[in-house]
């Protein structure tokens, strides 16, 4: 049997665990495996090399992902399905263990089904997969985002201002939401709920009123005012899976705060932070265990599915299931947004 693996999409903690358990995993099986170098831009090229265990040992602690990753979509590559076929032949590879986000593992599953058999791991920052409790990555992403917003406290409390902190989140709110209420952010703004500029000013001078001085928010960068229809964008360019640059959502709030309270307000976008680094505890273990579960995915023959957390167990799920829509944040958890303002 051989395998081969992938991380596709953005970089995040916790990748090189799972790609650790899975070459350790295969060995015992006594499969080989092949990493593929830059996501699915290696598959279409032959870009890959032989996985041993000296290769991967000690990586479970080490942030990013030793095989590097892309944006390529196949899918939207001249001839790309027929490239990757070609590939997979001319290799003999027998599976592929895809490791990413909606995008990868939707790819995943469309190769599936033209015959290369996949197995999925879910992983994206956002942590909006459904079908699985918490993606590899997002959990570090969080204590990287609160550890910022907590820090931040002593000095927009020192120069008395409002400091808006920019956080990842296309579409779901999750990393806003958890890093928000561990930083102690007193307003956060996720995309789920569009939100009004003037009630956020309110809050403002209604601290103001009470002696707090300072203000800390915590927004999502998919998170839309209601005056605004469109996300707010770096660039219009998209991506080969159809996605545009978000960023900007803080520039703007910190510029119609200061002009509608008089407050001195700044903004700060983490940015890449939030996914670099080392994993924490629970990613290196939850990458391990997902990693070993996707081999035995393999072993068992079940390909078309993904490794999922759920609880407190690894299970397996559909790939079409991990992908078929987002999960956002639930209704019952948005009164939690609003948890600091009132103190």
């Amino acid at each position: 049997m051989k395998i081969a693996v992938l991380t596709g999409g953005g970089d995040c903690p916790g990748l090189n665990s799972v790609i650790q358990a899975i070459v350790t995993r295969a060995t015992q099986y006594g499969y080989e495996v092949l990493g593929v170098r830059g996501g699915y831009a290696g598959l279409l090229t032959g870009d890959v090399k032989p996985l041993s265990i000296e290769d991967v040992e000690d990586i479970y602690a080490v942030g990013g992902t030793i095989l590097g990753t892309s944006r390529t979509n196949p899918f939207k590559t001249k001839d790309g399905p027929q490239k990757v076929m070609d590939t997979v032949k001319k290799l003999g590879i027998d599976v592929l263990i895809a490791i990413g986000g909606d995008d990868t593992l939707g790819t995943a599953n469309k190769l599936n089904e033209l015959g290369v058999p996949a197995v999925g791991v879910p992983k994206t920052i956002d942590n909006d997969l459904s079908a699985t409790d918490y993606c590899v990555g997002f959990q570090t992403a969080v204590d990287i985002a609160a550890d910022a917003i907590s820090r931040l406290h002593t000095t927009a409390k020192s120069h008395q201002r409002v400091i808006i902190v920019e956080v990842m989140g296309r579409y779901a709110g999750w990393l806003a939401l958890m890093a928000g209420l561990a930083g102690g952010a007193h307003i956060i703004l996720i995309p789920e709920q569009t939100f009004d500029i003037e009630s956020i000013c309110n809050v403002i001078n209604e601290r103001e009123a009470k002696g707090k001085t300072y203000t800390i928010i915590a927004v999502a960068e998919g998170a839309k005012p209601k005056s605004i229809e469109d996300l707010v964008t770096v660039s219009k360019e998209r991506d080969e899976f159809g996605h545009v640059r978000l960023g900007g959502i803080a520039e703007v709030l910190e510029k119609e705060i200061a002009k509608r309270t008089g407050k001195e307000a700044r903004s700060v976008v983490l940015g890449h932070t939030q996914r670099g680094g080392s994993p924490n505890s629970f990613d290196r273990i939850l990458g391990l265990r997902l990693g070993l579960f996707a081999v035995d995915l393999v072993k068992q023959g079940k390909f078309g599915y993904a490794a999922s957390f759920q609880g407190t167990k690894i299970v397996s799920v559909k790939l079409e299931k991990t992908i078929e829509k987002s999960k956002t944040v639930e209704k019952d958890l948005f009164d939690l947004t609003e948890f600091f303002s009132i103190i």
